[in-house]
Protein backbone atom coordinates (compact mmCIF):
# COMPACT_ATOMS: atom_id res chain seq x y z
CA UNK A 1 0.00 0.00 0.00
CA UNK A 2 1.50 3.33 -1.14
CA UNK A 3 -0.59 7.13 -0.32
CA UNK A 4 0.55 9.46 -2.79
CA UNK A 5 0.05 13.39 -3.08
CA UNK A 6 -2.04 13.98 -6.10
CA UNK A 7 -1.91 17.94 -7.38
CA UNK A 8 -4.04 19.63 -10.04
CA UNK A 9 -2.97 22.76 -11.60
CA UNK A 10 -5.69 24.17 -13.67
CA UNK A 11 -3.91 23.16 -17.38
CA UNK A 12 -0.50 24.43 -15.36
CA UNK A 13 0.46 20.98 -14.80
CA UNK A 14 3.49 20.77 -18.01
CA UNK A 15 5.20 24.62 -16.33
CA UNK A 16 4.73 22.61 -13.07
CA UNK A 17 6.59 19.54 -14.09
CA UNK A 18 9.57 21.82 -15.67
CA UNK A 19 9.56 23.48 -12.32
CA UNK A 20 9.87 20.91 -10.05
CA UNK A 21 12.44 19.30 -12.77
CA UNK A 22 15.06 22.43 -12.18
CA UNK A 23 14.20 23.09 -8.60
CA UNK A 24 14.10 20.01 -7.18
CA UNK A 25 15.79 17.67 -9.55
CA UNK A 26 12.53 15.80 -10.30
CA UNK A 27 12.21 13.07 -13.15
CA UNK A 28 8.91 12.49 -15.27
CA UNK A 29 8.23 8.63 -14.78
CA UNK A 30 5.11 9.01 -16.37
CA UNK A 31 2.93 11.36 -18.53
CA UNK A 32 0.04 10.60 -20.26
CA UNK A 33 -2.15 13.61 -22.34
CA UNK A 34 -5.78 14.00 -22.36
CA UNK A 35 -5.71 13.27 -26.18
CA UNK A 36 -4.68 9.85 -25.31
CA UNK A 37 -7.45 8.93 -23.16
CA UNK A 38 -9.63 6.05 -24.95
CA UNK A 39 -12.57 8.27 -23.76
CA UNK A 40 -12.49 11.26 -25.69
CA UNK A 41 -16.06 12.05 -24.21
CA UNK A 42 -14.77 12.71 -20.57
CA UNK A 43 -12.14 15.03 -21.98
CA UNK A 44 -12.19 19.03 -21.36
CA UNK A 45 -13.13 20.63 -24.98
CA UNK A 46 -9.22 22.03 -26.24
CA UNK A 47 -7.79 20.02 -23.59
CA UNK A 48 -6.15 17.29 -25.82
CA UNK A 49 -2.31 18.31 -25.05
CA UNK A 50 -3.02 18.69 -21.69
CA UNK A 51 -1.80 16.65 -18.72
CA UNK A 52 -4.16 14.24 -17.63
CA UNK A 53 -2.01 11.71 -15.73
CA UNK A 54 1.91 12.11 -14.61
CA UNK A 55 4.02 10.68 -11.92
CA UNK A 56 6.99 12.75 -10.78
CA UNK A 57 9.68 10.72 -9.12
CA UNK A 58 11.65 13.34 -6.57
CA UNK A 59 14.14 11.74 -4.41
CA UNK A 60 12.63 8.64 -3.30
CA UNK A 61 9.24 9.76 -3.29
CA UNK A 62 6.54 10.10 -6.03
CA UNK A 63 3.90 12.88 -6.56
CA UNK A 64 1.15 12.69 -8.84
CA UNK A 65 0.20 15.86 -11.06
CA UNK A 66 -2.41 16.37 -13.48
CA UNK A 67 -4.01 19.93 -15.09
CA UNK A 68 -6.95 18.68 -13.85
CA UNK A 69 -10.58 19.84 -15.87
CA UNK A 70 -8.37 22.71 -16.99
CA UNK A 71 -10.82 25.48 -15.96
CA UNK A 72 -9.97 29.06 -16.76
CA UNK A 73 -8.23 29.94 -13.36
CA UNK A 74 -4.68 30.09 -13.42
CA UNK A 75 -4.07 29.06 -8.99
CA UNK A 76 -3.16 26.25 -7.40
CA UNK A 77 -6.33 24.21 -7.01
CA UNK A 78 -5.66 22.12 -4.40
CA UNK A 79 -4.72 17.97 -3.79
CA UNK A 80 -5.86 14.83 -3.71
CA UNK A 81 -4.33 11.85 -1.90
CA UNK A 82 -4.14 9.17 -4.26
CA UNK A 83 -4.27 5.25 -2.20
CA UNK A 84 -2.98 2.52 -4.13
CA UNK A 85 -4.07 -0.47 -2.77
CA UNK A 86 -3.73 -4.65 -3.39
CA UNK A 87 -7.27 -5.33 -5.30
CA UNK A 88 -10.71 -4.57 -5.99
CA UNK A 89 -12.02 -5.95 -2.31
CA UNK A 90 -9.82 -3.34 -0.45
CA UNK A 91 -10.47 -0.94 -3.20
CA UNK A 92 -14.29 -0.93 -2.16
CA UNK A 93 -13.82 -1.35 1.62
CA UNK A 94 -11.63 1.59 1.75
CA UNK A 95 -13.88 4.11 -0.28
CA UNK A 96 -17.02 3.20 1.40
CA UNK A 97 -15.26 3.64 4.76
CA UNK A 98 -14.22 7.16 3.11
CA UNK A 99 -17.43 7.96 1.64
CA UNK A 100 -19.30 7.56 4.69
CA UNK A 101 -20.13 11.21 5.66
CA UNK A 102 -18.50 12.16 2.70
CA UNK A 103 -18.92 12.80 -1.21
CA UNK A 104 -18.53 10.55 -4.10
CA UNK A 105 -16.85 12.30 -6.86
CA UNK A 106 -15.86 9.26 -9.16
CA UNK A 107 -18.04 6.27 -8.26
CA UNK A 108 -15.83 3.56 -7.70
CA UNK A 109 -15.37 1.29 -11.11
CA UNK A 110 -13.41 -0.45 -13.44
CA UNK A 111 -11.61 1.89 -15.76
CA UNK A 112 -9.32 1.75 -18.35
CA UNK A 113 -6.13 2.31 -16.19
CA UNK A 114 -7.26 0.44 -13.41
CA UNK A 115 -9.92 -2.89 -12.59
CA UNK A 116 -10.86 -0.68 -9.67
CA UNK A 117 -10.60 3.55 -9.32
CA UNK A 118 -12.91 6.23 -7.83
CA UNK A 119 -12.59 9.27 -6.19
CA UNK A 120 -14.14 10.66 -2.81
CA UNK A 121 -14.23 13.68 -0.47
CA UNK A 122 -13.93 12.39 2.94
CA UNK A 123 -16.29 14.31 5.46
CA UNK A 124 -13.04 16.62 6.35
CA UNK A 125 -12.98 17.50 2.50
CA UNK A 126 -10.03 15.59 2.01
CA UNK A 127 -9.90 14.30 -1.63
CA UNK A 128 -8.72 10.50 -2.07
CA UNK A 129 -8.55 8.99 -5.27
CA UNK A 130 -8.99 5.01 -4.77
CA UNK A 131 -6.66 3.18 -6.98
CA UNK A 132 -5.97 -0.60 -7.90
CA UNK A 133 -2.75 -1.49 -9.61
CA UNK A 134 -3.15 -3.40 -13.06
CA UNK A 135 -2.03 -6.51 -12.79
CA UNK A 136 0.84 -7.37 -15.61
Amino acid sequence: MSVNPYLFFNGRCEEAIEFYRKALGAETIMLMRFKQAPDQNMVPPGAGEKIMHARLKIGDSVVFLSDGMCAEQKGFEGFSLSFTVADEAEADRRFNALADGGKVQMALDKTFFSPRFGAVADKFGVGWMIYVEPKE
